[in-house]
């Protein structure tokens, strides 16, 4: 496998960090891949999923939405709005720079934001989300004991996943400003929802949620046991290689 550092602008004109991981051999295509909420491009998730996607001849770039991980920027300015332009501004950067993203890969809110990115990247044409939640929505209840006190300061401090993180009333509304079903029913592109039953971040009840709204073709895959952030290094392969699996119907037609 190459890796290599990349840069692009992202939605606030800030530059964002991004790793491309490539095949040694041929490239058969290229994957864009967004990470989870307040996670990064260098989560174990993201570089294992990549790295195994490899494996298969697929390309994946993965960066850091803005004001994450390496990227310029500050997270309490940002809300779902921006990580979906983060999200079209990487598959731009790709068009230009080597071949735009066939396979768009989304873990946690990073699977919603795929979702709803999807129609604004038309080369597109088979979407997976990982453990995904069904409304942007969702990710207000990991801090819904600060929620009062962001609607009258207009600003908290909370902890997620152990780290502080400043959010404003602005990423609340936007959150709420959503309507990802609709999104979903419109995919127009096929779908692989993968979710762990045992999840105890996002239930697996958001998976449904998501399978009902989209239209074929479909397809759902239980994680079994693996963990909200698929930290089993067994589990990461699982999926990758699963994701190569299901694609390839979709991104390599065998014509008639």
């Amino acid at each position: 496998m190459k890796s290599q550092r990349q840069e692009f602008i992202g939605a606030h004109g800030h530059k964002l960090s991004a790793r491309l991981d490539a095949p040694d051999g041929e490239i058969k295509t290229y994957a864009l891949f967004a990470h989870c909420f307040t996670c990064g491009k260098d989560v174990l998730a993201a570089r294992r999923i990549a790295q195994t996607l490899t494996e298969h001849g697929i390309a994946v770039l993965r960066f850091d939405f803005t004001g994450l991980g390496a990227s310029e920027g500050e997270f309490a300015n940002t809300n779902f709005s921006s990580n979906l332009a983060d999200l079209v501004a990487a598959a731009d950067c790709m068009r230009e720079s080597w071949q735009a993203p066939s396979l768009l890969i989304g873990h946690s809110l990073g699977g919603a934001a795929a979702l709803a990115a999807a129609e604004q990247v038309p080369e597109v044409k088979a979407v997976v989300t990982i453990a995904a939640p069904s409304s942007p929505v969702f990710v207000t209840g990991m801090f819904s004991e600060h929620l009062e006190q962001i609607a009258r300061d207009g600003e908290a401090e909370v902890l997620l996943a152990g780290r502080p993180f400043r959010i404003k009333q602005q990423f609340v509304d936007d959150a709420g400003g959503h309507n990802l079903k609709q999104k979903i029913a419109g995919l127009k592109r096929a779908l692989l929802v993968m979710h762990a039953p045992g999840d105890d971040t996002v239930a697996i009840s958001n998976a449904m949620e998501i399978f009902t709204a989209a239209r074929h073709p479909k397809s759902f895959v239980s994680l079994d046991d693996a963990n909200h952030l698929l930290t089993g290094r067994e589990d990461a392969a699982y999926v990758a290689n699963l994701i190569a699996a299901w694609a390839d119907r979709y991104l390599f037609p065998v014509s008639e």
